[in-house]
């Protein structure tokens, strides 16, 4: 018997795998938010052994891997390893899924006036319905550049 298989895109398998992520313990991890004139930094620090998973990005920005090796899947990159020091660009309507394969620490720069970080989310990011990964979770789990551990410097 000859069955066709719908092919599922790309959204879909990492909303799939943030669920059964939301499932497992979750990780907080550190941000820390810097600002100059003109410009939103964002470094992410990822401790080895993590999965993340990305919203949609609006917008192309560069982005620095400065320390670590991880993982990443996306319809732009494929699947890559990236080992630190790397520099890249993300372009518009990337989406990606990332393994941290050791302590990494991934900085984004956005060209922005804004300093506050849920307007600047509205500005650099697709709106995405958290509610099933909340309540997979158990649990609130925000969405967008904003964590309960979020610094700002």
């Amino acid at each position: 018997m000859n069955e066709l298989t719908e092919e599922k895109t790309r959204d879909e398998f990492i909303d799939e795998l943030e669920l059964a992520l939301a499932k497992l313990p979750l990780v907080d991890l550190e941000v820390v938010n810097r600002f100059t004139d003109g410009m939103y930094i964002r470094e992410l620090h990822i401790p080895a052994g993590t999965m993340v998973t990305t919203m949609t990005h609006k917008t192309q920005h560069p982005f620095v891997v400065s320390k670590g090796v991880i993982k990443v899947t996306s319809d732009t990159e494929g699947s890559v390893i990236i080992e630190a020091p790397y520099t890249g660009i993300t372009e518009p309507n990337t989406r990606r899924a990332a393994h941290a394969l050791t302590d990494t620490i991934w900085t984004t720069f956005h060209v922005t006036d804004e300093t506050d970080i849920n307007k600047i989310a509205d500005e650099i990011l697709e709106p995405k319905d958290m509610s099933l990964i909340s309540a997979a979770a158990g649990r609130e789990v925000l969405a967008g550049y904003l964590t309960p551990q979020t610094l700002t410097e």
